[in-house]
């Protein structure tokens, strides 16, 4: 049940944009004071949202093992959360640390364009440090063990090694607050990458 309890869950405002995540344990906490309703995230009614009472219904009818049992009655784990009343979108910046950076380049070598295991990656600093280079989102990069020794402290011409692409500070997204790259739910998409050939502008 603590497992249950601790699976992230993404968090909407009141016009569906994404703002952060959560535990489940806190989201279930919200659900409960009336402060947000659960989005079903599958079945016929999806995207149909879900006070306490409705949500716990819900979660009776469902062939799921992912129930959270209190001693009235057993809820499926959400997966999204939509808040009754915040209407805003936090500013947030993405701290610079290692793991944003390869989360920025997806974890993709900036110099082979390989896909490495975070621990066979490492940064380099496009300008060297000891030429001057700043530690900064614009001058740092993801590159693997063997590119980032192979370029050393070479300026990129003197190496003949360039960036895959021009390294910035990336905007801030939901999925920067996950500890576990992995622990996402597929039912997110829509919200963090929507298609947008499914995405109809209204007049």
């Amino acid at each position: 049940m603590e497992v249950l309890l601790d699976h992230s869950v993404l968090v909407l405002n009141r016009f569906w944009q994404p703002v952060h995540t959560c535990s489940a344990r806190r989201a279930l906490k919200l659900l409960c004071l009336g402060h947000a309703q659960v989005v079903q995230t599958d079945g016929e009614e999806q995207y149909r949202t879900h006070t306490l009472e409705s949500w716990a219904e819900h979660s009776s009818s469902a062939l799921v093992e992912e129930l959270i049992h209190s001693v009235r009655m057993a809820l499926r784990v959400p997966r999204i959360i939509v808040l009754s009343l915040y209407d805003k979108i936090p500013r947030m910046e993405v701290r610079l640390t290692r793991r944003n950076v390869f989360l920025r380049d997806k974890f993709t070598c900036q110099y082979c364009a390989k896909i490495f295991p975070e621990p066979d990656l490492n940064l380099d600093h496009v300008l060297p440090r000891d030429k001057g280079g700043p530690t900064t989102w614009q001058n740092i990069v993801t590159s693997c063990i063997r590119c980032n020794t192979r370029k050393a402290n070479k300026l990129p011409h003197e190496a003949n090694m360039f960036p895959l692409s021009k390294p910035a500070i990336p905007r801030w997204r939901p999925m920067f607050g996950l500890k576990d790259r992995g622990g996402h739910d597929e039912s997110w998409r829509q919200f963090l990458d929507p298609d947008p050939k499914s995405v109809r502008m209204s007049a």
